[in-house]
């Protein structure tokens, strides 16, 4: 149970529940069952409770007035604006009179980003229409004039300023070079300003923590969200130590930095942007949220020549105009980092915010330069370079106290060569209080797992493998038989098809994480069993990490991963494809733990939410540029873009923007439609409608959080007979014993009988002649909160049993059946679960009832436990004298949908192999357990 800050107490075990204002409400709930353990001191409390939270007795964030004042805990959240206007009046679509120019801003500038001229092509055919049906004229003559109303947008307000510095050191004699005389632009917005912007949005009211947090299950620690870590209680604590910052709300600032290419044909073309985001939002808010993380400063990049880069002068000046212009765009955040300034939340109650730099996200190029480091060097700690990870070596924590010591004690190049310390710069977290660069800096998943350890590593290290080992003319062979196995892998839902393997150019970070989860399967037989234990171990580990909640048990199995996987990476020493191994982007993987107890689970403060707003925040702006001086052009841009998404929102909340645009202008015109306010309505939550999860093979799932359930696809295909009897003569051909199946399910699941229907003849079995439906899909839905999913955490995928697919080979997935506990010695199972391939998907009536069902083609484990080199199961087809052993299954027992990958052997696979035919081509397959988080829990 945990207390908001407004009184508002959930019972965490029973997750959806609805909210209790007192505790007394909770009495009867709690009897027996459970104790608050925020009224104890000591941790050992929790012991008691299954599930529990304690929240931070001094930084309560209290709610208060718009001066400051602590308001009474039951008080209401403040009333919105007396001036809003209602919804669906005129006023409400400032500066645009109605929906319809609305729409069609957004529609030219957010969704098609049209140029000038296809704008002005639009107007001129609307003033055409206009003149010939006597109607409404276009409220704009010119694309200048709809650019103009956008920018008299209210919302989402918030201007860029631009600074302008330079080199102010010695010039040498003669001509300097360029980058010594050019000035450059730092381009900001108010860090404040898009920090209140973020914390005011309604969208965010049940993805906020307002409080520090610790979380335990069974009196064990869970970390989840940023405000459920250690680093965010113990810097209350310090904040608390100042009796002026009681009841005052936390605001930890997550910032992250990267540079991104916009265009490679134009010169490289790179900007420095850097984002910022309040660490009180959950996880989900940050990485599936538009506004979850926002763009707030353009950072400079000199320009400079080979000879000038390897200037030591030019390298100081590089790294203090970067920590220059982070000082300088995060200061207007600094006087609310002692002294509390009032803040409006997304529940619209106003609160005292004491603001803290928070975890810092950033590649490994970035953290070298955040934290002064030398190149190869560890930003977190003090291992050396040449050997970071040592298991003799037990390296300290680098800290800002410590770095201070060593460099008012140690000459600069002995701090250099011995320690990896630059003293020639000073971090910009030195500016402000309590801030510590080297305890910031976050774990990486992106860049230090998936694409660094990941493909750059290990993937090159196993090819490097294939030609030491086999000579450069047959190791090619082999690499490319390796890429037509993974182009060889049958389709399923979240994993994304390498049509010609890996060998392409431009990779991006989803190319690396959808090869993770077919990779082993293609190298099995060509690399040693240390190599595939390796990336097992690897796999392990980076499913682990990718949790969106760990609790501390296996937090501790993540660092034991690590460790294992140090021992079997030393086959690539052993076989000589390395000569040592001290890569920094592999040593971090021994900072995880550590990281994810301090800032808790490490897919909310990951790079590639960055990479995902590159798009819209410099890749988009800078295409409709004309490509001439385009960094102020970028800035209009980016502005007219957020101030379109902030009225979109706001419509959107307002229910204004529901149905079609026709649909909703007749109704208005009918005076269908309430002129009240909306604002007192619930907020949806983004996630796909039951429409749009017809439509999509996977997803976001909409509703409550459930274990797992699956039902047939809305509509059934005409195309069959509905008789039983004529059914079967269609499918005869294919499936003979189909109706006998349909007849052995009457027997063991309707009629219940002791005797199993497996040991009758056909003609002892029930008749059966009622109505059969066909149906080539149903959709599984099941909680897997740590993938992209639904605000109930859940998760949906489509398993499809089609005939003709894409006018080609038919589609038959394959799926998991639960079929409880057997003797594992006669009929092994994956944890009281086998696989099954799907023929059809059907619905029959018999004794006027209706079953839905599945039509199968049995698989089985070929042993009781996970093969101990892949740690894959291993199944094959069931077959019964040599032929295939088919049912019919109720739907109710089919868990979800499974990914099989061939256990492809000697088999060399050849060019034009379809993949469509893998599920029939092979004896045996892995049952791939990376598919997604909630195959590798299921199967771990």
């Amino acid at each position: 149970m945990t207390t908001r800050p407004n009184n508002i107490y959930i019972c965490r075990e029973c997750i959806p529940s609805r909210p209790f204002k007192t505790c007394k409400g909770l009495a009867e709930h709690f009897k027996n069952q459970h104790q608050d353990p925020s009224d104890g001191e000591n941790e050992s409390d929790v012991d008691r409770v299954r599930f529990a939270y304690r929240t931070h007795p001094k930084l309560t964030a209290s709610p208060c007035d718009r001066d400051g004042n602590f308001l009474d805990p039951t008080a209401p959240p403040s009333l919105p604006d007396s001036t809003e206007p209602p919804a669906h009046s005129s006023r409400t679509w400032h500066p645009f009179q109605d929906r319809i120019e609305f729409e069609f801003a957004h529609l030219h500038f957010v969704e098609a980003q049209s140029p000038n001229g296809i704008i002005n092509r639009a107007l001129d055919l609307w003033a055409a229409n206009a003149i010939k049906s006597k109607g409404m004229t276009p409220p704009w003559k010119s694309a200048k004039e709809l650019y103009a109303a956008i920018d008299n947008i209210r919302e989402g307000k918030v201007m860029w300023k631009v600074f302008t510095v330079k080199y102010n050191g010695p010039l040498p004699r003669g001509i300097p070079p360029k980058w010594m005389t050019d000035k450059y632009h730092i381009c900001t917005r108010d860090a404040k300003e898009v920090i209140d912007t973020q914390l005011k949005s309604e969208h965010f009211k049940d993805q906020f923590n307002y409080r520090p947090y610790k979380q335990f299950e069974n009196g064990k620690r869970r970390f989840s969200n940023l405000m459920s870590g250690t680093w965010v209680w113990n810097q209350a604590d310090i904040i608390s130590e100042d009796p002026q910052t009681h009841g005052a709300m936390l605001v930890p600032i997550v910032l992250g930095s990267d540079k991104t290419t916009v265009s490679v044909a134009t010169g490289h073309q790179e900007y420095h942007s850097g984002y910022i985001s309040p660490g009180n939002l959950t996880n989900q808010a940050r990485c599936a949220h538009k506004n979850g993380i926002l763009l707030y400063v353009f950072l400079p990049i000199p320009k400079a020549n080979r000879q000038e880069r390897r200037r030591i002068e030019y390298q100081r000046f590089v790294c203090q105009l970067y920590h220059e212009s982070l000082t300088l765009s995060l200061n207007p955040l600094k006087p609310g980092m002692t002294t509390p300034e009032i803040v409006q939340c997304p529940d619209r109650h106003y609160r005292r915010a004491i603001y803290e730099l928070g975890p810092y996200i950033a590649d490994y190029p970035e953290q070298v330069l955040l934290a002064g480091i030398v190149q190869n060097w560890c930003p977190k700690c003090f291992a050396k370079s040449k050997d970071l990870d040592n298991n003799d070596t037990d390296a300290h924590l680098c800290t800002r106290i410590i770095t201070e010591s060593m460099i008012r004690i140690w000459d600069p190049g002995i701090l250099w060569d011995e320690y990896g310390i630059r003293e020639d710069f000073v971090p910009f977290t030195y500016n402000f209080p309590r801030a510590d660069i080297h305890q910031l800096i976050s774990p990486d998943l992106l860049h230090q797992i998936i694409k660094g350890t990941f493909k750059d590593h290990l993937v090159t290290w196993v090819n490097e493998f294939i030609l030491l080992r086999h000579g450069t003319r047959k190791g090619e062979k082999i690499i490319d038989d390796i890429d037509r196995r993974l182009a060889a892998v049958p389709s399923f839902p979240g994993i994304r098809r390498f049509p010609t393997g890996r060998d392409f150019k431009q990779w991006t970070g989803n190319d690396s994480k959808a090869l993770m989860k077919i990779y082993i399967p293609a190298i099995q037989g060509y690399v040693t069993k240390d190599i595939t234990r390796s990336l097992r171990t690897f796999m392990n580990f980076t499913f682990l990490v990718q949790q969106n909640s760990l609790l501390a048990d296996e937090v501790d199995e993540i660092h034991q991963k690590w460790i294992i996987f140090k021992d079997y990476r030393q086959e690539f020493i052993k076989t000589g494809v390395r000569e040592s191994i001290s890569l920094p982007r592999q040593h971090s993987m021994g900072h995880f733990a550590d990281g994810i107890r301090k800032f808790g689970a490490p897919c909310g403060l990951d790079s590639s939410i960055m990479e995902s707003k590159h798009i819209e925040a410099c890749k988009k702006p800078w295409q409709q540029s004309s490509r001439v001086d385009p960094l102020p052009q970028m800035l209009v841009n980016i502005s007219r873009m957020e101030r379109l998404k902030a009225l979109y929102l706001k419509l959107d909340r307002c229910h204004m923007l529901d149905g079609s645009v026709a649909d909703y202008t007749l109704r208005l015109q009918q005076g269908a439609l309430e002129t009240s306010v909306f604002d007192d309505r619930d907020i949806e939550v983004e996630g796909d409608s039951e429409d749009d999860e017809e439509k999509n093979d996977m997803g976001p799932s909409v509703g409550p959080k459930v274990l797992s359930s699956i039902k047939l696809a809305k509509t059934r295909i005409y195309g069959y007979p509905t008789q039983a009897h004529q059914l079967q003569a269609v499918m005869n051909n294919i499936y003979p014993t189909f109706l006998v199946c349909i007849q052995r399910f009457i027997h063991d699941h309707i009629h219940s009988s002791i005797v199993p229907a497996s040991t009758l003849p056909d003609d002892g079995l029930p008749a059966f002649s009622g109505r059969v439906h066909i149906f080539h899909s149903a959709v599984a839905r099941f909680y897997a909160p740590s993938d992209l999913c639904g605000a109930g955490g859940m998760y949906r995928e489509r398993i499809h049993s089609n005939p003709s697919w894409n006018n080609g080979r038919g589609h038959f997935d394959t799926i998991l059946v639960e079929v409880g506990e057997t003797d594992e010695a006669e009929v092994p199972t994956m944890k009281g679960m086998v696989p099954a391939r799907v023929l059809r998907f059907l619905s029959m009536e018999y004794e006027a009832r209706t079953y839905q069902c599945a039509f199968i083609h049995w698989f089985t484990p070929i042993t009781s436990a996970p093969d101990e080199v892949t740690g894959m199961w291993v199944v094959r087809r069931e077959m019964v004298n040599g032929m295939p052993l088919l049912a019919v299954i109720p739907l109710d027992v089919v868990v979800r949908g499974v990914h099989l990958i061939p256990e492809y052997g000697n088999a060399v696979i050849p060019e034009d192999f379809d993949h469509n035919a893998s599920l029939d081509a092979f004896e045996s397959y892995y049952v791939n357990r990376y598919s997604d988080h909630h195959m590798f829990d299921l199967l771990k």
